[in-house]
């Protein structure tokens, strides 16, 4: 099937269209400044030109419009009709606690994924409005609803309830939810392959290491913990995103700073983290550059990082009783080799071990592990968007 995955954010969307029996990415792009001025980038993995230019898109439809259009187009395009596209997967960043796999798309999906707004604020308004603007320049397409929470609906209460009164978790709807689920999702199920044995006989620390991180515990290929929480600004330090940190740090800051609760919420999700620490960039390779160079605190918020996901390493392996593997994925830990290696200094009496050859690996699977380690170290690109299409695929399909 060919399928074209959609990823909208507020004024963007990001798209790839691909052929699902195969994997295969036959066009890719991204939509920018959706209702200001407009661009759009176009990659046709067939040899065309790629299409690189401003374009007026008003809202998501015009957007979805002229993506179609590109997709048939002679100089640029990769099908011969609109109507070779079999479905439509969605991205959807938040599904509460309704959905536990993905789903085929009609009213009562939608009404939920609305439902879910208050506990996705930023990322569920863009879903839906990337969802509509596709029933309406595509109607009669199948549309699938894929989640980024849904993969962790199998953690058991012991590990999403709060230890907060009861009845916020019963009629707010405070818990741990959990992030990045496509991601580990599809790791995980590659990392049981790379090691040759069943997905339901392995126990899984994936470790999704970017701007935005976080590490899973999957055990028998079931999310059994997860480091993000009611929100994706819990866990380990980000690129501007705080992780954990002591509750009562907010009150103190906004009352000595004046700070009413929405900036206090700015400071936390886009002025800390990695970057914060460092006054240099959320970008860890700027990061490796200046501390390379001497600079103290890019040291320090690497450090920080690192030994973060370290623990979470270690505490995931307690609480799975054993692991059999550790997986780095995403833009740092495919990427990283100083910070993988930084982050297992501290883990060979878990029986982890680095091979340095194979760890200088970038953008590719590779088993890293040392000759005589007992936790395989594997680093496994990433791909959301074939565990997407797969996904879409299969429930259009009826499987």
């Amino acid at each position: 099937m060919k399928i074209l995955v959609i990823n909208a954010g507020s004024s963007s969307l990001k798209y790839q269209l691909l052929n699902s029996d195969n994997g295969d990415v036959l066009a890719k792009g991204l939509c920018e400044r959706i209702g200001i001025d407009g661009h759009l980038k176009h990659t046709p993995n067939n040899g065309k030109e790629v299409f690189n230019e401003d374009v007026a898109m008003p809202t998501h439809a015009e957007a979805i419009e002229k993506v179609l259009e590109l997709l048939v187009s002679a100089d640029h395009g990769v099908i011969s009709s609109a109507k070779e596209i079999d479905a439509v997967g969605h991205r959807v960043v938040h599904g509460g606690e309704k959905f536990a796999s993905s789903v085929m798309i009609d009213e009562q999906v939608m009404d939920a994924i609305r439902e879910c707004i208050p506990l996705a604020p930023l990322h569920n308004p863009a879903n839906i409005i990337g969802i509509e603007a596709c029933r309406k320049v595509m109607p009669g397409v199948p549309m699938v609803a894929v989640f980024d929470t849904a993969f962790h609906q199998t953690m058991p209460p012991k590990a999403y309830i709060y230890p907060l009164p009861y009845e916020y978790y019963e009629e707010d709807k405070v818990r741990r939810y959990g992030f990045h689920g496509t991601s580990h999702r599809f790791v995980t199920q590659e990392a049981a392959k790379m090691l040759g044995k069943p997905i339901e006989e392995v126990k899984l620390i994936s470790c999704h290491l970017g701007n935005g991180s976080s590490v899973a515990a999957v055990d028998g290929g079931k999310s059994v913990d997860t480091s993000m929480g009611f929100t994706p600004l819990a866990g380990v330090a980000m690129g501007t995103r705080c992780g954990d940190l002591d509750p009562a740090i907010l009150e103190y800051l906004m009352n000595k700073h004046g700070l009413t609760m929405s900036e206090m919420q700015t400071v936390l999700n886009k002025k800390s983290g990695v970057q914060g620490i460092s006054g240099v960039s959320s970008d860890f390779r700027d990061l490796d550059a200046t501390a390379a160079e001497g600079n103290p605190r890019s040291r320090l918020a690497l450090d920080v990082f690192c030994y973060g996901v370290s623990k979470y390493i270690g505490a995931y392996a307690a609480a799975m009783g054993g692991v059999d593997a550790v997986i780095f994925t995403a833009g740092v830990g495919e990427n990283g080799p100083d910070t993988r290696a930084l982050i297992c200094e501290k883990l060979g009496f878990m029986g982890i071990a680095l091979d340095a050859e194979a760890n200088k690996a970038r953008g590719k699977a590779v088993d890293a592990t040392a000759a005589g380690a007992k936790v395989k170290t594997l680093i496994i690109p990433t791909n959301e968007e074939l565990m997407i299409a797969m996904d879409t695929a299969a429930i259009v399909a009826g499987k």
